[in-house]
């Protein structure tokens, strides 16, 4: 037990949260520990400043636990982060966060570029996202384009209880998965309902399953 270290304690927690939730712990200064989940990663390395404007900079700076949305500025992508304060002989030593992905921010379209200009699309006519040559490809019923947003983005902007990740190119609108066939290594192939074939590939395996409950 003395070789237990604080960082694998911070990963054995991690895992309680890694599909939905990021952690990060911070001390006055600088990042000291950092472990991303599928759903959000802001790509802290231990090291890097904590920034003004950041959930741990304003828990810092107040020194009380803090609760807010903070936009796309900062990290590139936006969040939902909780942090708060810890203390050692009454001194303020860092702040422990809980970072969670951003919600849909009310719109209900993906509009994408079509050869004369833009076409929105609704959310539940998508059936998957696809980067392929640098670039996002939008697939729906009988029209496929392309938006300027990586997956990255997408995957809070779109609904989560409709859109899941499933590979590192790959976005799916589970509302349009026929059927799941097992693949090689515990991954997964979706038939889609228009005859396309999606893999879920190993590392969002087990992620998949679980919010698909299979």
């Amino acid at each position: 037990m003395e070789s237990f270290t604080l960082g694998s304690l911070l990963d054995v927690m991690g895992e309680l949260f890694s599909d939905e939730i990021s952690i990060a712990v911070t001390n006055t200064k600088e990042y000291i520990y950092y472990r991303s989940s599928k759903r959000v990663d802001l790509k802290i390395k231990p090291g890097d400043l904590v920034k003004p404007g950041t959930i741990a900079h304003k828990a810092l700076l107040a020194n009380q636990k803090t609760s807010e949305f903070i936009n796309r500025e900062i990290f590139g992508v936006p969040y939902h982060g909780m942090a708060v304060p810890f203390e050692h002989e009454g001194k303020l030593q860092g702040c422990v966060m809980a970072i969670y992905p951003a919600f849909t921010e009310g719109k209900s379209v993906v509009t994408v570029k079509s050869p004369d200009g833009w076409k929105p699309i609704p959310f539940m006519e998508v059936k998957y996202l696809e980067v392929k040559d640098r670039k996002t490809h939008v697939h729906a019923e009988g029209y496929s384009g392309t938006n300027k947003n990586s997956l990255q983005e997408f995957e809070f902007l779109l609904p989560r209880e409709s859109f899941i990740r499933c590979h590192r190119s790959f976005i799916v609108n589970v509302h349009h998965i026929e059927e799941i066939y097992p693949d090689t290594h515990s991954t997964f192939v979706l038939a889609m309902n228009n005859g396309d074939r999606i893999p879920v590939s190993q590392s969002y395996s087990s992620y998949f399953r679980k919010l698909l409950g299979f």
